[in-house]
C-alpha cells in the first residue's frame, strides 16, 4: 500500500533511457477517486500548461522514484482540465473535510492510501483533526468502503456512509495491512 503523499518530490524516470522527465508535483483525480495521474513540477514561470503523466503510463512507483513508459508519456493540458487534485487543481482534496451522510465530520482529509499494482481505486483515507490533536491522539484511519458509490467526493466536503464513523482506526493500526 503506498501513501499519496510519498510519491511527492519523487523524480520520474523513463525506463528505457534513465532520463529524468521530472518530479512529482501532485496527483490528479476524477470524481470516483480514481487517479487520473501524476502532475509533474514545471520549471517555467507562469506557465500555461500543466504537465501530467496519465496513470496508464506509470509503471511502478518505487521508495525513490516513480518509472514510466516513455517521454512521450508527459503531456501538457490547460491547469482547468486538472480540476481535481491533492494539493493544487480548483478542488483540493488536502484538508477536505470528511462527513458522514448524518452530518458528523470525521476528520480532514491528510492522505490518501491506494495499491499502485492494482487498479487506482483510492482504498483508504488519513485523516486529521489538527496538530495538537495529531500529537495527543494520533492521527485516524479509514477504509474506504469497497463500492466506491457510496463515497461522494464533492466540491467542499466528502461524502462518506453513516457507518464510517464506528470503523476508525488509529493510523498505525492500519500500516499492518499490507
Amino acid at each position: 500500500m503506498v501513501k499519496l503523499q510519498q510519491l511527492i518530490g519523487l523524480p520520474v524516470i523513463v525506463i528505457h533511457s534513465g532520463k529524468q522527465v521530472g518530479t512529482v508535483k501532485d496527483a490528479w483525480f476524477d470524481e470516483n477517486w480514481k487517479l487520473n495521474g501524476l502532475i509533474l513540477e514545471f520549471a517555467k514561470w507562469f506557465a500555461s500548461k500543466t504537465r501530467v503523466v496519465p496513470w496508464s503510463e506509470v509503471l511502478t512507483c518505487g521508495e525513490d522514484a516513480v518509472i514510466i513508459s516513455g517521454a512521450e508519456a508527459v503531456i501538457s493540458m490547460k491547469p482547468k482540465q486538472v480540476r481535481r487534485a491533492f494539493y493544487t487543481g480548483i478542488i483540493k482534496l488536502k484538508h477536505m473535510p470528511v462527513i458522514t451522510v448524518h452530518g458528523e465530520q470525521l476528520g480532514l482529509l491528510s492522505d490518501v492510501y491506494f495499491y499502485p499494482s492494482q487498479g487506482t481505486q483510492i482504498v483508504g483515507y488519513e485523516l486529521t483533526d489538527g496538530f495538537i490533536s495529531d500529537l495527543m491522539e494520533g492521527r485516524k484511519w479509514l477504509k474506504a468502503p469497497s463500492d466506491p458509490d457510496m463515497v461522494l467526493l464533492g466540491e467542499d466536503a466528502i461524502i462518506v456512509p453513516a457507518v464510517s464513523e464506528a470503523e476508525l482506526e488509529p493510523v498505525a493500526a492500519s500500516n499492518f495491512r499490507g
